[in-house]
């Protein structure tokens, strides 16, 4: 009768490596491309596409959810195609990277939850900022638009997490 071998078995499922965070060199240069790129969005925000801070007139602002998409989806109202592109796409395209990227370097954004309600606070807060110090609008609609990048960016996080274990 031959022993039992106590090899180690590989398991797959929730606490298999590949779902384990990355090695803190990993982590760490993760870390600092999120960095960087943070200062890239906030420049874009701020400072870039031409912005200049208005010094009078009322702050500008919209509250009513897909006001500002409609807006654009309506071909007689004098917004240009790249206009239109860079309002739409680029508000989500520029936060799919955010959503790759911070479940990387902190294991609780890996929660779509969590992820959610920090994305939320920050874009709530730079929405204001950018009211505020007169350099743009406050738009809900560019939440909404910022929102459906980062939950991209997870959701390309897991689809490349499962293909790898495959």
């Amino acid at each position: 009768m031959k022993p039992i071998s106590r090899k180690r078995v590989k398991r797959r499922g929730r606490h298999s490596s590949s779902r384990r965070h990355p090695r803190p060199a990993v982590r760490f240069f993760v870390g600092l491309v999120l960095l960087l790129y943070s200062g890239a969005v906030l420049y874009w925000m701020f400072l870039g596409f031409g912005r200049t801070v208005r010094t009078e007139g009322p702050l500008l602002y919209n509250l009513e959810p897909l006001r500002t998409v409609k807006l654009y989806f309506d071909l007689d109202n004098g917004v240009s195609l790249t206009g239109r592109l860079v309002n739409l796409a680029g508000n989500v395209i520029v936060f799919v990277p955010f959503g790759l990227l911070l479940p990387l370097v902190q294991e609780r954004f890996r929660s779509p939850f969590i992820l959610t309600l920090w994305t939320i606070f920050y874009i709530l807060l730079l929405e204001t900022l950018q009211m505020v110090l007169r350099v743009g609008s406050f738009d809900v609609d560019d939440l909404l638009l910022n929102l459906i990048g980062v939950w991209s960016g997870l959701l390309l996080l897991r689809i490349t997490s499962i293909l790898r274990e495959a």
